[in-house]
């Protein structure tokens, strides 16, 4: 097939086509750029006027005088900070056994002696007492961690009962422990 077209009229259709192409594309952008903007306008417009209504709170806010702090209130808050004081202080002077003598016996404690109880009672009429359950490998470490326990100023009397010192080895014992 022969080729009738000249060169000028291929050259001059090709540029009418990039043109064409470029005003499509122009408007297409356009038509985006419209849609994005109407979508976007009527969020744009509900957040200013709120915010504007927020600006004006706080205006009308600042203009108003202080309301003053009457007796009752002022009563009323010295009546809560009392109570709370109390509460406080009796939790400041509650006894704490498992920071104060639990850390002691674990700290006198030696690496081959194995503790398996603690047990702590409060009695209205002995007082408070901790006991310990656990085994140790032989007589002399048992007899050695009740001497460090009884060394400790943070207990006041410790009580080895002299049944645990039957077996040789692998002992199993109960010790009783009156905190200071």
């Amino acid at each position: 097939m022969i080729n009738l077209i000249p060169n000028q009229e291929k050259k001059k259709k090709v540029k009418d086509f990039y043109f064409r192409l470029t005003v499509v594309l122009f408007m297409v952008l356009g038509c985006c750029v419209l849609v994005a903007s109407v979508s976007i306008l009527p969020s744009y417009f509900l957040s200013s006027i709120n915010k504007n209504l927020a600006n004006e709170k706080l205006e009308m806010q600042k203009k108003e005088p202080m309301p003053l702090v009457d007796q009752d209130s002022l009563t009323s808050v010295e009546d809560l900070n009392s109570k709370l004081s109390t509460i406080e202080n009796a939790e400041k002077n509650k006894y704490l056994v498992s920071q104060k003598v639990i850390n002691e016996i674990i700290f006198q404690k030696m690496p081959d002696i194995k503790i398996s109880q603690i047990f702590y009672e409060n009695n209205v009429l002995n007082g408070k007492k901790i006991n310990i359950r656990g085994l140790a490998p032989s007589r002399e470490r048992l007899l050695l961690f009740r001497r460090a326990l009884e060394d400790d100023i943070t207990f006041k009397k410790v009580d080895l009962p002299i049944s645990n010192f039957v077996k040789g080895s692998n002992i199993e014992f109960y010790l009783s422990i009156i905190p200071s």
